[in-house]
């Protein structure tokens, strides 16, 4: 078991004034790892082995003595230097924030993401938990005096006429806007469109809030002076006129370097029930006639004939029509993965990641039934950028792989989708194979724990829901296409009644009264969350659960080769990735370091780890990940990720009011999270754990600890920095109103 090599963090002796180094901080360090069990063959290879001494003066193998009292009360281990009494801070409800971190993994009816409608006026009478703000709104940050689309992307003497005549109430003057109908020009950037200085023109026009940075004033032949937008982008094929074209339509359809756009035709076509799922409606009727003759034979009386059961079974026919090929998929220890996450998993947050080392990602969870109804928040979700499209790394011989495995034809975005009924998600599954080409698989989400989700009958109450769970995965794997198919779990509802085992087997195999006549189901991984819908985030996951699950795996795996021997050929439509019919498992929670990584992949023995809140708290876990060590980011450098995350988010909503306020808004919902992180130079004991919560503390300079505040005044202060100063009426309130981390201690 070989031990790479570190180097330890100075500290100096007065602490993080001695520290504080301005804006131009020290370069990224690496520091000691304490928990040597961690380092295993799974890291990856390239450092010589080297004995160094860490900051407490322990040397590497020797673990330095952990600090019981703050174990086992769920305290992070700041060194002394760092803490601040706390008696300073105003009162104890000025503690650090409890985060109910379900909020992350699923979605409630007012998490409508990024669809730019506005705000859903409907007061649910139905009280909801007291630490959260749960009917949150965001206010209105729209112009004072808005512009029309016929002028928003033209000259200001276009002959274009507005299609609502006199009617319009907005304003059709260019000139009149810029003077009186926004608020000045944002200064930051230099007062430069990002969008712009990247692909050369912008797609919100007149409207940008970066305006005067690419607009110009030129004089016609008759003497009068025009306004124009300046645009170096290449030439449309018939000239600029047909640009300026381009850019008036749906803004949502004409994002630069996003992929999977649903055009506004469709999602009419849908909404007036007007698409045709014969294909997925002859697979749904058989659907329903074969869970109508298990029934029967389910509730037959036990002094029954066998004649009587012998006829029911006779009934049984085979599928109207066979699954398609599918795409072969891979996951192993070099391919950790985005958890889909509500909210915080929007297309700027995933790019980021995709940056610093996530090698699969997944969309927002959507609903099914929204999907169906040509939804725009849903369909939003779908969206992937250039950067999701690229394949995988890949390493040979690693881990399990297909013969016929093509990393040049794969790529890292997935969708995830909730639905309580078969139907429902069977043609969700259709709709999006035809309408979103770049997906790598589609995911069915059953574990999410809101109420609101399981009492309806989806996410985590399909683990109590066998035989409807199997018909959701077989409908949606007939009519997906190409597209493979996987599900997400937990390890059951409740606590004392874990079903993950059952539910493992029924998605490899099938139900055992039909196996041999239909085959599995289709399902080509899945994910096991730790953790039980019941027991939500106040424990640890139970890794220990998830290594048997993943040797529950194994055997089926190689149970599946042993019919293969024995019974011949199966039909390769049936399985989920080849005839091997190989599935991939992934583990998921609480991952907040490389050493949680690599113990999961090593002692657990999954294919790959999914990270959800450890990458909102630290995105660059996934370069730890990729590097095999700790890596102590400066507060420029998390400054910088900031900057990253507006610059993405200003080209995936626009650079116009609208796009500004809503990537302010969840630049401040990524902050909510980013804001627990800790330093590991600070650390006392490494790994550091996601339950645990910092006590006060200063940073080792200003920005660090604006940057650790837990105050949403301060998050507001650093989206400033980026997007300029706060509209008037923009409304941010924290998810959670309580102050303490019983959620999680």
């Amino acid at each position: 078991m070989s031990e790479h090599e570190q180097a330890a963090v100075p500290v100096a002796k007065d602490g993080a004034r001695a520290l504080e180094q301005g804006e131009d901080e020290r370069a990224t360090k690496r520091v000691r790892i304490e928990d040597s069990s961690a380092v295993s063959e799974a890291q990856p290879k390239g450092n010589t082995t080297k004995t160094t001494t860490d900051t407490n003066g322990h040397q590497n193998g020797n673990a330095a003595p952990v600090d019981a009292r703050d174990r086992r009360s769920g305290l992070v281990a700041i060194k002394k230097e760092f803490l601040v009494d706390i008696s300073e801070r105003k009162s104890e409800a000025a503690a650090p924030a409890a985060m109910d971190d379900d909020e992350a993994e699923g979605r409630g009816g007012n998490d409508r993401g990024d669809d730019r409608d506005r705000p859903n006026k409907f007061k649910g009478k139905k009280k909801g938990k007291g630490g959260q703000n749960i009917e949150r709104t965001f206010g209105k940050f729209d112009d004072a005096l808005p512009l029309c689309n016929s002028r928003a992307f033209y000259p200001e003497f276009s002959p274009r006429e507005c299609r609502f005549g006199d009617g319009c109430r907005l304003c059709h003057d260019v000139r009149k806007y810029l003077s009186e109908g926004r608020r000045a020009d944002s200064e930051t950037f230099g007062g430069k469109c990002p969008v712009f200085g990247k692909h050369g023109y912008c797609p919100s026009g007149w409207k940008c809030r970066f305006v005067r940075s690419h607009m110009d004033e030129i004089e016609r032949e008759d003497g009068r002076k025009e306004l124009v937008l300046i645009d170096n982008s290449a030439p449309a094929a018939n000239g600029d006129a047909d640009k300026a074209t381009e850019r008036s339509r749906d803004a949502e359809e004409v994002r630069l370097g996003v992929h999977n756009i649903v055009s506004m035709d469709v999602k009419i076509e849908l909404n007036r029930k007007r698409v045709d799922f014969s294909q997925a409606e002859t697979y749904i009727k058989w659907l329903d006639s074969e869970s109508s003759r298990n029934n029967d034979l389910h509730h037959m009386r036990k002094d029954a004939s066998d004649d009587a059961a012998q006829e029911i079974r006779a009934q049984f026919v085979d599928p109207p029509f066979k699954a398609s090929e599918k795409r072969r998929l891979y996951f192993g220890p070099e391919t950790p993965t985005l958890a889909p996450l509500t909210t915080q998993g929007n297309l700027p947050f995933r790019r980021l990641c995709v940056e610093l080392g996530a090698q699969l990602t997944y969309s927002e969870m959507a609903f099914g039934m929204p999907l169906l109804q040509g939804t725009k928040a849903d369909w939003t979700l779908m969206k992937t950028h250039d950067s999701e499209l690229s394949p995988p790394k890949f390493t040979p011989g690693k881990t399990f792989v297909f013969d016929n495995y093509s990393n040049a034809n794969d790529l890292k975005f997935g969708a995830q989708i909730s639905g309580s009924a078969h139907w429902v998600v069977t043609k969700a599954a259709n709709i999006l194979s035809r309408e979103c080409p770049k997906l790598r698989v589609i995911d069915l989400n059953c574990g999410c724990p809101i109420d609101m989700v399981f009492k309806q009958g989806g996410g985590s109450a399909l683990l109590d829901a066998h035989g409807k769970l199997e018909r959701m995965i077989r409908g949606m794997n007939a009519v997906s296409g190409e597209i493979p198919i996987t599900a997400k779990i937990r390890t059951g509802v409740r606590n004392n009644r874990p079903t993950a085992p059952t539910v493992i087997e029924r998605l490899a195999f099938g139900a055992k009264e039909h196996r041999e006549r239909l085959g599995a189901p289709g399902c080509a991984a899945i994910t096991l969350h730790g953790r039980s819908r019941e027991q939500r985030y106040t424990k640890l996951a139970d890794w220990g659960y998830i290594g048997e699950c993943a040797a529950l795996i194994k055997s089926y795996n190689e149970k599946k080769d042993a019919l293969t021997d024995t019974i011949g050929e199966p039909d390769a439509s049936t399985l989920p990735n080849s005839k091997d019919s190989h599935m991939y498992f992934l583990g998921n929670g609480d991952c907040y370091s490389h050493t949680d990584y690599y113990n999961a992949i090593e002692n657990a023995r999954v294919d790959s780890v999914m990270i959800g809140r450890g990458a909102l708290i630290k995105p660059w876990l996934f370069e730890e990940i990729e590097r095999g060590q700790y890596l102590d980011k400066s507060a420029s450098e998390r400054l910088a990720y900031i900057e990253k995350f507006v610059k993405y988010g200003l080209e995936a909503w626009g650079s116009d009011e609208l796009g500004v306020g809503f990537t302010r808004r969840f630049l401040l919902e990524w902050l909510s999270f980013a804001h627990r992180y800790v330093p590991v130079a600070m650390l006392e004991h490494l790994p550091p754990k996601l339950n645990e919560r910092p006590p006060a503390y200063h940073g080792r300079n200003d920005l660090e600890t604006l940057m650790a505040s837990d105050d949403y005044k301060d998050w507001i202060k650093l989206s400033e920095m980026y997007l300029g100063p706060v509209h008037p009426g923009f409304q941010f309130k924290p998810k959670h109103k309580s102050n303490a981390y019983e959620a999680e201690g």
